[in-house]
């Protein structure tokens, strides 16, 4: 007989409102601390109305987010530097793509930092336009069409 192991982490919707605290602390130590972002560019008033997904460790510690606008633009994707590798930044990027196609988006895109294109090219995404820098990072965009609605 085997037995089930739990999963290492969970993914689920987030509520700003309730949720916001865990993961604007994520953000913060991903993109402020560890990148230098300036605080400034990362709260840009919009994620009242963005749709965010939270993972949590099996304890419920949070440990990633991301979020999705009404215009189909993916951002805020952050993995806390002791849990990247395991497959969290993947597991979001997938469940937030099932919650783009179930809200009828047909296309979405992103502002990929250069050195996780490889990464996003993974998942369906492709390149588009030239090379630009956002807070000091080099960045390009990139966008993946998604299954029309059945």
């Amino acid at each position: 007989m085997t037995t089930a192991t739990p999963p290492e982490f969970r993914i689920r919707i987030a509520d700003w409102a309730q949720d916001g605290p865990a993961l604007a602390a994520i953000r913060r130590r991903v993109f402020i601390e560890e990148q230098r972002v300036p605080e400034a560019l990362e709260w840009d008033g919009l994620d009242v109305g963005a749709l965010h997904l939270l993972a949590e460790a099996h304890d419920g510690t949070p440990i990633g987010t991301t979020r999705l606008l009404a215009d189909g633009h993916i951002g805020r994707m952050a993995v806390l530097a002791h849990c990247r590798g395991r497959g969290v930044g993947t597991a979001l990027l997938m469940a937030l793509l099932d919650q783009a196609q179930a809200r009828g988006l047909t296309e979405v895109f992103l502002h990929a930092q250069t050195h996780a294109i490889p990464f996003y090219t993974r998942a369906g995404f492709l390149p588009e336009g030239a090379e630009f820098m956002d807070a000091g990072i080099p960045h390009r965009q990139m966008r993946c069409r998604l299954a029309e609605p059945a």
